[in-house]
């Protein structure tokens, strides 16, 4: 399959994950917490159903790593060289609040890097989608636009999203390097997308995530232009070690 057309298959796979989100998230439902006490309900269960099986019908040899299925060893993931990253709901606090800033991501990782991903947030009517041989696009309605991040001088009014439900006290100093600061919180791998399209300037991430949080929105934005790297300045990778853990990380259109 051509990189444009699994693009369209992944972002049509998505938004039907979205939809059968969208069907719970329109009633009342349960919410259950699991053994780390983060919360789940049954739309996580049924995206991950709805992506599972459009996958392995798409891309049968590719491996699939979800949040809902992270029991995987990492004696057979180090194995992998391409596999899909899935989080079927990133933001499960925000579908809980019914706010809509919660997302499905959906990644394909090469060697550790990701090359494509679809964000949808079918709440909002809208969806990031990028692959590295193509480009990175928003689309809402029938309007797609494509997302180019232009790099902004270090100094000035910085506009900086953070994270909606997880603040943190290594934010705040981290933000003391600049001279004026708009905040802006946002829930899930929304944070991400809001830098590749120029909504924000920079995103630093100084609290837990899984790798499942950041594959999709990662692509967006990198593909978009920003620079997604560990507080150190290393390229962010995926599946180079047993935890699922992230290391911290920026996601920035700043210039060094």
């Amino acid at each position: 399959m051509n990189p444009p057309e699994l693009l369209e298959n992944i972002l049509d796979l998505a938004r039907d994950a979205g939809q059968a989100a969208m069907t719970i998230y329109n009633k009342d439902f349960a919410v259950e917490y699991k053994d780390d006490k983060s919360p789940v309900t049954e739309a996580d269960l049924a995206a991950h159903k709805v992506i599972v099986a459009g996958l392995q019908a798409l891309t049968p040899e590719l491996p699939i790593l979800s949040e809902e299925n992270a029991g995987i060893s990492w004696q057979q993931r180090q194995q992998w060289q391409r596999y899909w990253l899935v989080d079927p709901i990133d933001g499960t606090k925000e579908f809980i609040k019914k706010n809509g800033e919660f997302t499905v991501n959906i990644a394909l990782i090469d060697k550790g890097e990701p090359v494509l991903g679809v964000v949808d947030a079918p709440a909002l009517g809208v969806s990031y989608l990028a692959a590295k041989e193509i480009g990175a696009f928003k689309q809402q309605g029938e309007e797609r636009i494509e997302l180019k991040v232009t790099a902004k001088q270090n100094q000035g009014l910085i506009r900086v999203v953070g994270s909606r439900s997880h603040p943190s006290e290594e934010l705040a100093q981290y933000l003391t390097q600049f001279d004026e600061v708009d905040m802006v919180a946002k829930g899930s791998s929304l944070k991400l997308c809001l830098v590749a399209e120029g909504e924000a300037d920079i995103y630093p991430r100084l609290g837990p995530t899984s790798q499942w949080d950041t594959g999709a929105g990662h692509a967006v934005a990198a593909i978009a232009g920003a620079r997604v790297t560990t507080i150190e300045g290393e390229p962010l990778r995926y599946n180079q070690k047993d935890s699922y853990l992230n290391p911290y990380f920026i996601v920035s259109a700043l210039n060094d």
